[in-house]
């Protein structure tokens, strides 16, 4: 049996040493370092050894009484070693708050995202939920309390958003399901208490009749020429406006052969995959136009010059976000047509037309197929798409011209509709 004297007197020189006190517990000494209680201890036909703190902050007394606690969970058939590595797991998922749990699911999101995608979500919950849930602990969490901040969502006239934010939070609680932080989603029932969303509405459309009316009014709109081509761009390669905006001159290949594509890599696609443009004669004119007036590519600024539309002191170095669509306002679509519709009038004219195969649209607009097919079918369609995009150019083209009949109609009769009926019945 030990005693504190012995255990003050107690010092290794060469080598640990232990000594044992009795019914396993035993003190373990390193050579001139700490003295630490252990326990040696049988469980499940299994020789193992727990520590139990260290001599003499753990006084002899107290490692008695400690070894007589472990003693008694073996007699009740548990091991001691996970029983204390249980409590110190849940010791831990109670001081997880909703913060912590919500970070370590944003960077668990992160490499799958785009860094746009990421910076709004995170932008999200910090400004909606973390006010109110931020530093609660995570198994403290009700549904009523989440219902309080999704209800102050609703209150700003954002019922879309609140359903988001509810659908980013359930996310997140059954991030830590798994590993036994959390035991439930408190959102899962949470639908049947909220603002029921609105139908969901798709992007608004310039009607594909009124194009030579676009065109006209584009035409005659005096905003930048640069605004004026990152617009025309866009419906011309039927990209997304994120895409334009951070398009780079050492994305395009071939510009001097009969075959020029537009490669955009993965990580600014928002299915996370490379994206091939092949570009028609018409796209070329556009390119020669926009790296005339490219200043900063021809003054050799690395920073701006390597973009098709800088803007030197935007936070992006690059137009914004409202540059194409303020252009849309000003011809008289305020609320009326978006710059993305102009993909859905794409995938109409060219799906109506017959001429081309729907997999081969779906791929120009960058829609990935789902299922197994999506897994297995790696076809690009290039050589098909080059001619369906030169037939969308010439088809553009076509709407362009008849924009100066239109201009006439409008000056003589203001209503535009009859010309615009007109071309769109030839065109077809």
């Amino acid at each position: 049996m030990l005693t504190d004297e012995i255990l003050r007197n107690l010092v290794a020189v060469d080598k640990p040493i232990k000594r044992s006190d009795a019914h396993g517990l035993y003190i373990f000494v390193v050579p001139y370092g700490r003295k630490r209680w252990r326990l040696a201890y049988r469980f499940d036909q299994k020789q193992k050894t727990l520590n139990g703190g260290e001599y003499p902050e753990t006084s002899l007394h107290r490692a008695r009484l400690w070894c007589e606690e472990m003693r008694a969970l073996l007699k009740a058939g548990v091991d001691p070693a996970e029983k204390l590595q249980q409590d110190a797991f849940t010791a831990k998922a109670e001081q997880t708050t909703f913060e912590t749990l919500a970070l370590e699911w944003l960077e668990a999101r992160r490499p799958s995202w785009s860094s746009r995608y990421a910076k709004i979500t995170e932008t999200r919950i910090r400004s909606d939920l973390f006010p109110v849930l931020g530093q609660m602990p995570i198994r403290s969490i009700l549904p009523r309390t989440v219902l309080e901040a999704l209800r102050a969502i609703e209150g700003r006239g954002s019922v879309n958003m609140a359903h988001r934010i509810k659908n980013y939070c359930s996310e997140i609680f059954r991030f830590g399901i798994p590993d036994g932080r959390v035991e439930s989603d408190p959102c899962r029932d949470l639908t049947a208490a909220m603002v029921k969303a609105p139908p969901t509405r798709h992007q608004g459309k310039v009607d594909i009749k009124d194009l030579p009316e676009f065109f006209a009014r584009l035409n005659a709109d005096g905003g930048s020429r640069m605004s004026h081509l990152a617009l025309r761009w866009t419906i011309l390669t039927m990209v997304r406006t994120q895409e334009t905006r951070f398009a780079q001159w050492s994305e395009f290949e071939g510009l001097g052969t009969e075959e020029p594509v537009w490669r955009i890599p993965a990580e600014r696609m928002k299915m996370r995959s490379e994206h091939l443009v092949p570009l028609p004669p018409q796209a070329i004119d556009l390119l020669r136009e926009i790296k005339d007036l490219n200043v900063y590519g021809a003054a050799g600024n690395e920073r701006f010059g390597k973009y098709l539309f800088p803007v030197a002191g935007s936070r992006s170095d690059t137009i914004s976000e409202n540059r194409m669509l303020d252009i849309m306002y000003r011809v008289g679509l305020r609320g009326k047509a978006t710059v993305h519709g102009f993909r859905s009038v794409a995938s109409t004219v060219l799906n109506e037309s017959g001429y081309f195969m729907p997999d081969w649209i779906e791929m120009q607009l960058a829609h990935m197929p789902r299922g197994v097919r999506g897994v297995y079918n790696a076809a690009r369609y290039l050589s098909h798409r080059r001619k369906m995009m030169e037939w969308w150019a010439q088809y553009l083209e076509a709407a362009e011209k008849a924009a100066p009949i239109v201009l006439q109609s409008m000056a003589e009769a203001r209503k535009p509709k009859a010309a615009c009926l007109a071309w769109f019945q030839t065109s077809w």
